[in-house]
């Protein structure tokens, strides 16, 4: 019997409540380390999501060896329904509250008009790739695999990007498949031009993140609780940071085209992470209300996912009248605009702090749903 590491589950969650406190920076005012870097380079929010990955391939850790016992029908059925699922969900949430405001009135929301792609999109997507991956190929082949996507990825981008400014926003070639499949009015455009941070081709890399998270969990949970493991793993993740930032030099850290030096960056600065947590709870036994907050968010993560991205946008069909607090213009608002404009912004003495008590505010409402789903023992899994 596998020993229980209660660290994973706390990882897990930590990384979840990082992803909203970043996803809800209201207003104007946001502190730098909590929006993503402009294009090159790594704020802390561009590790949530690689974090998010990796935490995937540690738990599917815990999965594999059943799957591998059930045999090639039961391992196609539950990874390809899984993927499919959380694909699907993905889709809907982009589309949802499939209802928006246009000339004061509420219309429905075409489905033709829809981006395709999104976070939880390309998770389904590394999911079944990666599972692949160590099912039919095994640990050894999947390494090797990954290692290959990595750098074909980056002789790809260099190819077949644009001559002299291949790693640019215009220049990258993978917007140029995007474009082909999906055409422009379904990519993202909140970069001002039609670009998909998780497009096709950049999805790629990222299977390397849950590839190497599996890798991780696998050798915690078969190694044992030794100073051994702990010492590997700390080495590992300083190697993995180090040679990311090597590669930096030729192939830029950057999460929106997930390039293979991001890959190595983020799995180091999470095996780091992973690290601190399992000396601080599993070897040290430092447990309390801190692991217990994160806890009960790392056990319905997808839910939880979920049901923040979601409820944002359903309380936007509530709207009124309302004054810009910045400028004084009139505004349309919504309970949680309403909250952000007459609470958090006055109550600020640093405006940036505004959208920090906002998103705050909502992680302690979203922990209350998951505290109660703890307590009932209702654990909702795709």
């Amino acid at each position: 019997m596998r020993e229980r590491y209660y660290s994973l589950d706390v990882f897990r969650g930590a990384t979840l409540v990082l992803m909203i406190l970043v996803n809800n920076q209201a207003g104007k005012f946001v502190y730098t380390p909590l929006d993503h870097a402009p294009w090159n380079g790594c704020t802390p929010t561009d590790l949530v999501f690689p974090f998010f990955l990796f935490a995937m391939g540690n738990a599917f850790a815990f999965v594999l060896p059943r799957l591998e016992q059930a045999g090639p029908g039961a391992f196609l059925k539950k990874v390809v329904w899984r993927s499919f699922l959380i694909f699907l969900i993905g889709y809907l949430l982009n589309w949802a509250p499939f209802f928006e405001w246009k000339d004061d009135h509420l219309v429905f929301r075409a489905i033709g008009q829809i981006r395709v792609m999104g976070v939880l999109q390309r998770l389904a997507l590394c999911y079944l790739i990666g599972a692949f991956l160590l099912y039919y190929l095994k640990p050894k082949g999947a390494f090797v695999a990954v290692v290959a996507i990595l750098l074909l990825y980056w002789w790809a981008c260099y190819a077949f990007g644009t001559p002299g400014d291949p790693y640019s926003l215009q220049g990258y070639f993978g917007l140029k498949v995007d474009k082909a499949v999906f055409g422009e009015a379904l990519l993202y455009h909140g970069e001002g031009v039609p670009f998909d941070p998780e497009g096709l081709m950049s999805t790629l890399p990222a299977v390397g993140n849950m590839v190497f998270g599996y890798f991780v969990g696998n050798y915690i949970l078969t190694k044992g609780k030794t100073y051994e493991m702990l010492s590997n793993l700390f080495v590992a993740g300083c190697v993995f940071a180090v040679l990311g930032l090597c590669w930096d030099l030729v192939f830029p850290i950057n999460k929106k085209i997930w390039t293979s030096s991001y890959v190595l960056y983020t799995v180091g600065l999470a095996i780091l992470s992973l690290s601190v947590l399992v000396f601080v709870i599993e070897f040290r036994g430092w447990k309390g209300g801190w692991t217990k907050f994160f806890d009960v968010f790392g056990k319905n993560p997808l839910f939880l996912y979920i049901l923040s991205s979601f409820f944002p946008k359903l309380q936007r069909l509530i709207r009124w009248d309302d004054i810009d607090p910045v400028d004084g213009k009139p505004i349309h608002t919504a309970p949680l605009g309403w909250f952000y404009n007459h609470v958090c912004y006055p109550l600020a003495i640093d405006k940036r702090a505004a959208a920090v008590m906002y998103a705050v505010t909502l992680i302690a409402l979203y922990w209350v749903v998951a505290y109660y789903l703890d307590k009932k023992k209702k654990y909702i899994r795709v």
